[in-house]
């Protein structure tokens, strides 16, 4: 069983930046691609962005590209969402994720069914 603990959430003012953090307690953390979502009050949990397992290739929606970043050192098993230009619509609980479907493929994906360990969430919020 593998634990993901994110971190780095909290409040901002518009426009400003906060860096989320994201440890997995496996050493086999560079075998899997690894992802963000979030999920805002009454709204389903949504795609953010996606990293391959090498941190190569990456991968974000619509909504926050141009303004966040995803990252991985796998050094230190840990992954990382880099969040500038805030805006009070990224306001939600913020989860990471480890993709473990299909087995052995190091892409990324928007596909939150292929994500088999989820993080307990981190709590964004933006104000205007």
């Amino acid at each position: 069983q593998v634990q993901l603990v994110e971190s780095g959430g909290g409040e901002v003012q518009a426009g400003g930046s906060l860096r989320l953090s994201c440890a997995a307690s496996t050493r086999d953390f560079s075998s899997y691609a690894m992802g963000w979502f979030r999920q805002a009050p009454g709204k389903e949990r949504e795609f953010v962005a996606t990293i391959s397992r090498s941190g190569g290739t990456t991968y974000y929606a619509d909504s926050v590209k141009g303004r966040f970043t995803i990252s991985r050192d796998n050094a230190k098993s840990t992954v990382y969402l880099q969040m500038n230009s805030l805006k009070p619509e990224d306001t939600a609980i913020y989860y990471c994720a480890m993709k473990t479907r299909p087995r052995g493929t190091g892409r990324g994906s928007s596909n939150r069914d292929e994500y088999g360990y989820w993080g307990q969430g981190t709590q964004v919020t933006v104000s205007s």
